[in-house]
């Protein structure tokens, strides 16, 4: 990948609140066994070491995560017409 052609966003949130927002019971499947190798739970997970930019999800609104998004793709002049 060329300088500039990707963008690693890292939308942080804990275990927890995963396991919340879970609409799918996929976690709850997990720490039951039935899905083996889930990230987070039986599966080591590895935030990114130098991400471009940090969303808070658990801090931070999905309209103010949007927010910093677009300002970070407006600033380095990625979006057009905006």
């Amino acid at each position: 990948v060329q300088e500039g052609e990707f963008i690693e966003v890292y939308v942080k949130a804990s275990l927890e609140a995963c396991e919340r927002r879970d609409p799918k019971g996929l976690y709850a499947k997990a720490r039951a066994g039935v899905i083996q190798d889930f990230t987070g739970i039986d599966s080591p997970y590895e935030p990114p070491e130098r991400p471009e930019l940090v969303l808070d999800t658990e801090h931070e609104s999905a309209e103010a995560c949007l927010d910093q998004l677009l300002a970070y793709l407006n600033e380095r002049r990625i979006l057009r017409g905006n």
